[in-house]
């Protein structure tokens, strides 16, 4: 079908009865003629309200709408329509205002086209907005202010404001409609563009005296359906011919302003009356010119008579003003009359505080009372606010004293003390007795100068220090510390060593100190042996004048040091002549044979002395107490045993390093005094060889090769002794076992097997618990055996036969 050929008009009438304004409208479809398309619709739809089947209209299937992807296009920025291609139909996108959209131009619409592709296709639609009574009349003010003399004659005309509505046709303004009255009449009139205007028309003329004012409604009404209206009030005002002069209703009018108070206050109003109305009544009021200033300090308001500040005032510079008021009305008719203003003063001057004097530093020692300043106070208000009062705002050591009108002087309450606190910021608050009150604030430094009135302070009572003997001149101490709480000079510390004696000798020879950092020295090396503490006194004294002091004792404890070795007291080393100590043979085991008695000058562990066994001529037969240096037997003595025993002891003190001292104890193993006299010569051999076995020790390093035969030869003789040993075993009944006692050979001198050797065997079957036991516990003799001398002293403690025993299989042989 082409619908070029054709102008089809559709219309659907659509009532909204549900609408606050029970809208009617009529949708029309108009003729479709060339792909073209109308419909009219009310202004104020709701987004998504149906316009029109643009598909049923333009005889369009829906599917080519979406094929032919249909749209709107529009040359405006606000889309008021959208296609809704799924069911083909145009609804309203945006709101739209007639008013808005066309102003006054009636009929009101918009266009559109509609394009399809493929193939391409034009439709344009034209929307017509339809009016809706949603506007009411309304004027440009609410009320009308309208002055009419009394002498006015009837058909005066006034013009009357006119109403406006924005909606168009019947929903536009109609009538005018006036409030019903005896005097004036409403008549209504048209402008060439439409527009309806009134005015008002005098019929009866007007008695002031009967009706000084008048109000009038004037009501405006439209043809919508409900009507809807606007008013305006009118006001007339009578007025009368000027045949009075105004009157003041008082010739003195009497006011007070505050002080201070802002530009604008009101002051007063004062009233005049003109027995005229109208503009005849009319008074306006002025102040004289003739007062000088006082026309720049008030205003009036020339028709009300409320006077008010134009600027502040001040009751420090005037406390009262007479204003002259003039009251004028149009005929030059004039009163006067009197204004006096009083000015209430206000707390709005703060005191002010003025320092007279002001004393700082104040020294410690001031006494209570003394003056530091004097301070002059003044406030300018007057009254309570004039009142002040005077205080310290912290709490301080002082007071504030008025002895003369305004004046205060501020003084020490206390006794100040520099050392507690060294300075002070003073706050002074000066008040007033105003409302609120006001108050100044003066801060001030105040320095408390210092006194020698602190003698200097050791933190200890006693200091202690400790020192190793033997040390370094000038070897550091200790340091002593005092403190002074004064400052400056008064705080510098002297160190002083006072003048005592030590063992007769003056202090200074052994300490020194340093008067400036206190650092004690040792001069000279101490020996703990001679000298084991000293007690010094130190003085501090500060640079005060006169100068305060304070002593420390000082104790300085000399620490020992390991530097003496043990000195062996008993048995006594003589040069001339041999001590022996004697054990009979049939001596027990634990036998006491001698006690090595040393002493060490040291102390403390330096001083704790140890005892051990270095070397013996038989180690398994002797042993030395550690604690107690005794020398017991470990077993039985024995035939076997040699004559002549010779024991080197070692005393080691327990210092660290220690130090050692040796001793050599002769003992000799015999029953009687003869037997003891046959081995003189040995001893005398045995201690010629003791002087020289460092010699022959020195000397056997240095040969090798002698050293290496020597060992060759001492194997070669163990290994015949054992032989024979086991074959003496093997004949004897019971079986025994050889023991070889640590030190089983002695090699004295030079050369192969030129001195003495020893071959101990005893009868055991364990060589090493269970030795043979011969003879108990002899007497203890001591011999003093001089080789110079034939004869042979014999100190003998107790005496004991000595029998005579047969020698065993096992005999100890001894080969020269």
């Amino acid at each position: 079908m082409d619908f070029g050929k054709y102008d089809w008009t559709l219309r659907w009438r659509l009532g909204y009865g549900l609408t606050s304004r029970g809208i009617l409208f009529i949708i029309f479809l108009s003729h479709i003629a060339g792909g073209q398309i109308r419909y009219s619709i009310p202004e104020e739809m709701k987004k998504g309200s149906l316009i029109g089947n643009v598909a049923l209209d333009l005889g369009i299937s829906a599917q080519r709408l979406r094929s032919g992807r249909a749209r709107v296009v529009t040359g405006e920025s606000i889309q008021y329509t959208e296609l809704k291609t799924d069911k083909g139909t145009l609804v309203v996108n945006e709101r739209i205002d007639r008013e808005q959209l066309c102003a006054e131009v009636t009929p009101c619409s918009f266009s559109f086209d509609l394009i399809l592709e493929n193939p391409m296709e034009l439709h344009h639609v034209t929307v017509e907005v339809l009016d809706i009574n949603d506007n009411s009349p309304s004027f440009h003010q609410h009320d009308m202010q309208l002055t009419i003399g009394e002498s006015a004659v009837p058909g005066a005309r006034f013009v009357l404001p006119t109403a406006n509505d924005p909606d168009v046709g019947v929903n536009a303004l109609q009538d005018y409609h006036l409030s019903p009255n005896g005097n004036f009449i409403l008549k209504t009139y048209s402008n060439s563009d439409g527009r309806k205007y009134a005015e008002m028309v005098l019929e009866k003329p007007l008695d002031r005296e009967q009706y000084p004012s008048l109000s009038l409604k004037l009501i405006a009404f439209d043809g919508g359906t409900p009507h809807t209206s606007g008013t305006v009030i009118i006001d007339i005002t009578v007025l009368d011919h000027n045949d009075n002069s105004p009157v003041f209703n008082q010739t003195v009018y009497k006011a007070n302003v505050v002080e201070n108070s802002p530009g604008g206050t009101y002051i007063i109003t004062v009233n005049a009356t003109d027995a005229d109305s109208g503009s005849n009544g009319l008074i306006y009021y002025s102040i004289s010119k003739m007062q000088g200033s006082i026309d720049s300090i008030f205003e009036i308001n020339k028709t009300t008579g409320v006077i008010f500040l134009s600027r502040q005032v001040d009751y420090e510079k005037a406390k009262k003003y007479e204003i002259r008021i003039e009251a004028t009305d149009q005929g030059a008719l004039t009163d006067s009359s009197k204004v006096i203003v009083g000015v209430i003063d206000v707390n709005d001057n703060s005191p002010v505080l003025n320092v007279m004097s002001f004393t700082s530093p104040v020294s410690e020692d001031s006494p209570p009372g003394t003056t530091i300043g004097i301070i002059n106070v003044k406030d300018l208000d007057s009254g309570e606010n004039g009142k002040v009062t005077c205080k310290i705002e912290q709490n301080a050591p002082f007071k504030i004293k008025s002895n003369l009108r305004n004046y205060y002087t501020l003084v020490t309450d206390t006794v100040l003390n520099r050392e507690s606190v060294s300075e002070y910021n003073i706050t002074i608050v000066v008040t007033d007795a105003g409302r609120p009150p006001l108050s100044t604030r003066k801060h001030f430094n105040l320095k408390i100068s210092d006194v020698n009135d602190n003698a200097p302070a050791f933190s200890q009572s006693v200091y202690s220090a400790f020192i190793a003997e033997n040390n370094s001149p000038g070897i550091y101490v200790l340091t002593v510390r005092a403190e002074d709480p004064d400052e400056n000079q008064n705080a510098r510390i002297s160190y002083i060593l006072e003048d005592t004696k030590i063992g007769g000798s003056p202090v200074s020879e052994y300490v020194s100190i340093n008067a400036e950092s206190g650092v004690i020295h040792a001069l000279r090396s101490f020996d703990y042996e001679q000298i084991k503490h000293l007690v010094v006194e130190i003085k501090a004294q500060d640079g005060g004048s006169p100068p305060l002091s304070s002593n420390v004792t000082v104790k300085i404890l000399i620490q020992d040091q390991n530097d003496n070795p043990p000195q062996v007291l008993y048995p006594v080393q003589t040069g001339g002549s041999l001590v022996a100590e004697m054990v009979p043979r049939s001596a027990d085991v634990g036998y006491l044979v001698t006690k090595v008695v040393a002493v060490d000058v040291d102390s403390g562990q330096n001083a704790w002395l140890s005892y051990k066994l270095q070397k013996a001529t038989d180690r398994a037969l002797f042993e030395v107490g550690l604690q107690n240096g005794e020398i017991r037997t470990i077993r039985q003595v024995t035939d076997k045993d040699a004559v002549k025993q010779r024991l080197s002891v070692i005393v080691e003190d327990n210092g660290q390093p220690s130090r050692s001292a040796t001793v050599i104890v002769n003992v000799v193993v015999a029953d009687s005094f003869p037997e003891v006299l046959s081995e003189f010569t040995d001893f005398t051999q045995d201690k010629e060889y003791n002087d020289n076995l460092t010699f022959y020790l020195v000397l056997a390093l240095a040969v090798v090769s002698f050293l290496f035969i020597t060992c060759l030869v001492v194997i070669i003789s163990v290994k015949i002794y054992r032989w024979r040993q086991s074959r003496i075993m093997f004949h004897s009944n019971p079986p025994v076992i050889p023991y070889y006692p640590p030190r089983y050979s002695d090699t004295l001198g030079t050369g192969t097997l030129q001195h003495v050797y020893n071959y101990e065997v005893c009868r055991t079957t364990d060589s090493r618990k269970s030795d043979c036991k011969s003879g108990g516990a002899g007497s203890q003799n001591v011999l003093i055996m001089d080789p110079s001398s034939s004869r042979t002293m014999q100190r003998i403690q107790s005496e004991k036969s000595i029998l005579d025993e047969p020698d065993s299989p096992l005999e100890v042989s001894q080969i020269m």
